[in-house]
């Protein structure tokens, strides 16, 4: 930015703003994505509003609302790294090297994540991240939170958003050069968006809900099971599955449908959910105190799949994270995904100043003089509509692609991880990794363990599912595999695929 016209800018708007209810940037929702979108802002010299609807979960205990766990892996941190906070973040973290799966007679098995304990993902609370990232930003000085703020509407014709402060049930009207909904899966700002013409979303709830319980820490804090997995009860049409906490904890999921012979309809009494985890995961029964009577009195959680677009109007409001793209969680790629159109929004700036442009706000009332400087201003609203625009762009299609994976891959949790094929294709592809390292990528691995475009892993997948169907025909034992034959048909499916993407596959 031109140093003086910035400084006179922002001098005039916290003079002149605030008295007006103006503010530079409001950001809509103080989550995850929120706060960390508002301390990348906020390094950039700009003066960042945070409204949030709940309490300040810093100094008040409230409800989760959603999974109380993250699996933060490679692109989640590549965002924190533009912050400065993934090594902070991550010594609150217990690596996960892979899934352990649990039979119904008690049996283990580990099912390795990546080609080795290279790679791994992190499992973290969700609010002590969000809390660290909240006051992250407070310490720029360039970012406000403000609780008990309900959105209630978003009027782009005078670029003034409505919001009611519920504490004292008061209504009042903000102007906002900038309007970012990062407001989740209920978003209203998305709800406002869509009121235009040429907006489209689409909704779609999975038939299944979800109940968490919790396995306590021993008595001296210790794990009571493998620290350093994520274990699943793969079960065919439902299962269970449980992350490790920082204190020693795990936290358990329950993934059941809505109805059904075997559905959250049919356990609603205590004797009932008692045989039902007595009769399918045993070896956690004894793990969980108050068991049935905590899972009776939990609150039932959905999950949604919400695609739309566009993103954005022009430069004046922009969607980001679940609210513009919000996934169910069986690929662990919800934070990830949403901290990674931070990455992109950051780089699409980066290359927007790079080729000369500007990142000033267009104050359409100006409160500073001069022809100049209200055509530079301008300017800037233009500029930021290139960049939403080209954000969108090479958004939308990776975050689609994210959202189908992620339910294709609940079919694989639950049911496929206890099928011998699927076991004896999984088993050669870590063969086919350890020998051809670089050459041959699984989805998983695109997915998890690199920023490669989340297109590409849908792309790569069905091609390395050709790969494995065709080596795994005639074999009953990974050790069979014929390497040459491997070797030829990456080279001939999945190695053009992969060289385009060189420089993104790395961790």
């Amino acid at each position: 930015m031109d140093r003086d016209l910035d400084q006179n800018y922002q001098r005039e708007i916290r003079r002149g703003g605030e008295s007006a209810g103006q503010c530079q940037v409001a950001v809509i929702g103080a989550g995850l994505v929120g706060s960390l979108l508002a301390m990348l802002l906020a390094r950039r010299g700009f003066k960042v509003d945070v409204f949030e609807r709940r309490p300040d979960m810093r100094t008040e205990k409230i409800a989760a609302g959603r999974s109380i766990n993250l699996a933060i892996s490679t692109r989640g941190i590549t965002a924190l790294n533009r912050a400065g906070l993934s090594p902070s973040v991550l010594a609150h973290a217990v690596p996960m090297f892979g899934r352990m799966m649990h039979s119904k007679s008690g049996e283990l098995t580990f099912q390795r994540y990546g080609k080795d304990n290279s790679e791994y993902i992190n499992s973290i609370s969700r609010s002590d991240l969000n809390k660290m990232l909240m006051s992250e930003a407070e310490s720029t000085g360039n970012v406000q939170f403000h609780f008990h703020q309900k959105a209630l509407g978003l009027d782009l014709a005078r670029s003034s958003l409505t919001l009611l402060d519920e504490d004292k049930k008061e209504t009042h009207t903000l102007g906002a050069e900038i309007v970012i909904g990062t407001d989740g899966s209920a978003s209203k700002i998305r709800d406002e968006m869509c009121k235009l013409p040429g907006y489209e979303v689409s909704e779609e709830r999975l038939d299944y809900g979800y109940k968490e319980l919790v396995i306590p820490p021993g008595p001296e804090g210790q794990f009571l099971m493998e620290k350093n997995a994520l274990h699943i009860w793969p079960r065919g049409t439902f299962m269970l599955i449980a992350l490790p906490n920082f204190d020693g904890s795990f936290t358990c999921t329950l993934f059941l449908p809505y109805k059904g012979p075997v559905s959250f309809e049919k356990l609603t009494a205590v004797e009932a959910v008692r045989n039902f985890f007595a009769a399918e995961f045993g070896d956690a029964v004894a793990l969980i105190p108050d068991l049935a009577e905590n899972f009776v009195s939990a609150p039932l959680g959905h999950m949604d799949t919400i695609k739309c677009h566009p993103w954005n109007v022009e430069g004046q409001a922009l969607l980001l994270g679940d609210a513009a793209h919000a996934i169910v969680p069986f690929f662990g790629q919800g934070a990830n995904c949403g901290f990674e159109d931070l990455s992109i929004l950051e780089d699409c700036i980066d290359e927007h100043l790079s080729r000369g442009g500007n990142l000033y706000i267009d104050q359409r009332r100006p409160k500073v003089g001069g022809d100049d400087v209200r055509r530079r201003l301008k300017e800037g609203s233009a500029n930021w509509h290139q960049i939403f625009d080209e954000l969108t762009r090479r958004r939308k299609v990776n975050c689609d692609a994210i959202a189908d994976m992620a339910v294709e891959n609940f079919t694989e949790m639950r049911d496929r991880v206890a099928d011998p094929k699927f076991l004896l294709m999984k088993s050669v592809e870590k063969i086919l990794e350890k020998e051809f390292p670089g050459q041959y990528r699984s989805r998983y691995s695109l997915v998890t363990f690199s920023n490669a475009p989340y297109k590409l892993a849908l792309d790569a997948g069905v091609v390395c599912e050709e790969i494995l169907n065709s080596l795994c025909k005639d074999i009953s034992h990974a050790e069979e595999v014929d390497l040459k034959q491997a070797e030829k048909l990456i080279n001939q499916k999945l190695a053009p695929l992969l060289q385009q993407y060189e420089p993104l596959l790395a961790h």
